[in-house]
This record gives structure tokens, C-alpha cells and sequence, in this order.
């Protein structure tokens, strides 16, 4: 038995950095995720293509792992950095884009969507004790993520 955690997220902040270093940091998918909180490991799939292997929450066999697959697409004249999902790889999907765009020449402003789908294998009747709980976390993991872009420059 599983369950399907839907999530989305939207955030926009503004970076302080000019908009080349912004846009070469997150379309870089090893550097951009080296800022990206509790990731076990990140896979180079080769064409720009990563798994991201999540650390475990929980204890033991209690425990649970976010495991997923993007192919990312970098278009820096547009000022757009696309992922979507690669079927077959992990349990979840997630797809998203960072839209960005110079404010000035020392500040980016960016825009962040994200969409995820994570199937767990936990009993249906957990779904809503659990699924408040996954998206807090999400939600959690995104923001120390933007803190940390901030940060980064």
C-alpha cells in the first residue's frame, strides 16, 4: 500500500548578485543543489540529467527516502531554467523552473515554481496524518535553500 503527496511552491527573493553569476550558479545542477539542505546524494545521469537521493526521515523501518530523477534545460537569454521529470527513477516526480531577471547591476530577482509528486509506501489511512507533516518539511528544505542562495553571494 502507497500514498501520493502532492506539493507545489512558489517563492520569489531577490539575490544579491548580478544576474550572470545568478543565472551560471543555478543553472549549474551540482553547484546550485551543493546549497539544496539534506541531500544524500546527487547522480549525474549523464545529459543533464541528475537523481536526487534525499536523506532518510524517520527511524529505522519507520524511516522514508525522497528519491527522484530531472532532466534541467538552461536558457540565459530568456533568463529561464526549466527541470522536468524522468520517469522510473526513485519515487517522485518533480518538475519547476526559476525565471530570473536583473533588477540592477548587483541584484537578481528570481522566481521559483516547483511541483512534486512523492509516492510513499506507507497504509492509505496515514495520508493525512502524514502529508501535512511532507510538505512542512518541503517547504522547510526550500526556504534554507533560498537563505543559502542569498548567502552565496
Amino acid at each position: 500500500m502507497a500514498i501520493t503527496v502532492s506539493i507545489e511552491l512558489n517563492r520569489e527573493i531577490e539575490i544579491p548578485g548580478p544576474y550572470d553569476d545568478v543565472f551560471d550558479l543555478l543553472a549549474d545542477v551540482p553547484r546550485s543543489a551543493s546549497y539544496f539542505p539534506k541531500v544524500n546524494k546527487l547522480v549525474d545521469l549523464g545529459d543533464n540529467t541528475y537523481r536526487w537521493e534525499m536523506e532518510k526521515i524517520g527511524v529505522d523501518k519507520h524511516s522514508i527516502q525522497s528519491v527522484y530523477a530531472s532532466k534541467y534545460h538552461a536558457d540565459k537569454d530568456n533568463g529561464k531554467i526549466t527541470w522536468e521529470p524522468v520517469k522510473g527513477e526513485g519515487n517522485g516526480v518533480v518538475q519547476g523552473s526559476w525565471k530570473l531577471k536583473a533588477k540592477d547591476d548587483k541584484t537578481t530577482h528570481a522566481t521559483f515554481h516547483t511541483k512534486a509528486e512523492l509516492t510513499l509506501p506507507l497504509p492509505g489511512l496515514l495520508k493525512l496524518a502524514i502529508s501535512p507533516v511532507i510538505k512542512h518539511e518541503f517547504n522547510s528544505l526550500v526556504d534554507t535553500y533560498m537563505a543559502n542562495l542569498k548567502k552565496a553571494f
